[in-house]
């Protein structure tokens, strides 16, 4: 008779708990996944997936415009919300079928319902109880709403993605990424926006180029960037909100929505009962392996808070399983050169490090910029600026930062990052020819260092 009912419960079908799980079961072991909740997690339901269809929703109000200087009579143009939800919805549910069919071909048993740890091998799934030689908690993250009077009446990115109705007039509140990107998105489809954000200048931890860059963008767009504003409390007023600032000062507004951090979804689990250590804000401690203190106990992604990104806990889930059941356990997960985009507009994309961390690490750098007017905006006559920057060892040395502000930010840098990966440098940047006209050639044609 088997010690243990599976080999491995994954507790979390989000994209790492997903691909742990069915990686494990290639590897032969005997894998089941807990989940109460939609498969695909944060990404596929409330966040990266959803966000990108509505970025591509918010485009078509320029591309329409655009359009026209490049011969095309558009016509009357109309915005219907109410389908792009219905649409968004009807993907939503198709990749939910997707994921739980590569989980059922893997081999891989689904358990419908919230799973409580009850010991160090032990769980129960809605009353069931499930013992396993390993645990992985994979039940990422959920989104922070601060302290303040009137906080009942705020969004989350959650709730932005179910709207019935688009708001005339949005406060966002908040300075990251997620604020950025939901600023962009509603400000290109008709709505006012004011966005709040506590410090100096948005997107703290990006290449202060970028940011200030992109402030720029926005505001010739139309937002309202009010920056060093912080929410004294928020009163609703009939149908609308008055937002009050520590200032003094206020805005009414029809939605207050709030995208100020993400906190590890960890109460409930019964980790604390299985021993199991927690960081301050609840995230699981793990090593370099991804092991708790309790050594049959693992966690990654968005739940051990160190790089909330899919891709990342995808990552961290292949380490996870070869460490578990692999032959030959593979190197330690690296969190160098992770490349990252903002869906704003225009898109930020970078990878590597930025040039105030290259400083502080490595002293003396070369920063090499471009600025310009893309070639498709020479006809439409859009004010927007391109931005590409590049921070490298002196001397034509390692390319240790590479960042960007334009159109498809996100395709050009992901390309650029594999060479980063690999190490390359300023000099094999020079020597590679440039596809033109091209945005990203520009990455390869910069020959004179900033002063």
């Amino acid at each position: 008779m088997a010690e243990f009912d599976v080999d491995l419960l994954v507790i979390g079908a989000g994209s790492g708990g997903v691909r742990a799980a069915r990686m494990a079961a290639n590897e032969g072991a005997k894998v089941a996944v807990a989940e109460d909740k939609d498969l695909g997690g944060t990404c596929v339901n409330v966040g990266c997936v959803p966000k990108k269809l509505f970025t591509y929703a918010a485009h078509y109000a320029g591309d329409f415009e655009d359009a026209e200087a490049y011969g095309w009579e558009v016509g009357s143009r109309n915005f219907y919300w109410p389908r792009l939800i219905a649409n968004k919805n009807t993907e939503i549910a198709r990749l939910n079928g997707i994921y739980g069919k590569l989980m059922d071909e893997a081999g891989v048993t689904l358990m419908r319902g919230r799973a409580t740890l009850t010991g160090p091998n032990s769980a129960t799934v809605e009353g069931a109880e499930v013992t396993a030689k390993y645990i992985l908690v994979a039940t990422g993250g959920h989104p922070v709403v601060p302290e303040f009077p009137g906080n009942e009446h705020v969004i989350t990115s959650d709730q932005a993605f179910h709207l019935g109705t688009l708001p005339g007039r949005l406060a966002m509140v908040g300075g990251g990424y997620i604020a950025v990107e939901f600023t962009s998105i509603f400000h290109a489809l008709g709505v006012d926006v004011t966005q709040l954000y506590r410090g100096p200048l948005f997107l703290r931890g990006f290449d202060h180029d970028l940011r200030e860059g992109l402030a720029g963008e926005m505001r010739k767009q139309g937002v309202s960037l009010r920056f060093e504003s912080q929410v004294a409390k928020i009163e609703k007023q009939g149908k609308a909100f008055q937002v009050k600032l520590e200032d003094g000062s206020a805005l009414e507004t029809d939605l207050v929505m709030v995208a100020t951090g993400r906190a590890p979804n960890t109460k409930g689990l019964g980790l604390e009962a299985a021993g199991v250590e927690l960081a301050a804000n609840g995230a699981v401690k793990v090593d370099d392996h991804f092991c708790s203190n309790v050594p049959s106990v693992y966690a990654l992604g968005d739940v051990i808070d160190r790089v909330q990104l899919t891709p990342v806990a995808i990552a961290e889930a292949m380490v996870v399983v070869d460490h578990m059941f692999g032959a030959d356990a593979m190197a330690d997960m690296s969190y160098d050169n992770i490349p990252s985009a903002v869906f704003s507009h225009p898109n930020l994309a970078t990878v590597g490090l930025t040039e105030e961390e290259a400083r502080k690490r490595h002293g003396e750098v070369e920063v090499y910029t471009s600025s310009f007017k893309a070639l498709k905006h020479t006809l439409t006559g859009r004010d927007e600026t391109t931005f590409m920057k590049l921070v490298t060892e002196p001397g034509a040395g390692r390319v240790l930062g590479l960042h960007m502000m334009g159109e498809a930010a996100g395709e050009i840098v992901q390309g650029f990052a594999v060479a980063m990966t690999c190490g390359a440098t300023k000099a094999q940047f020079d020597a590679t020819i440039g596809i033109h006209p091209t945005s990203a050639e520009e990455f390869v044609t910069l020959r004179t260092p900033r002063e």
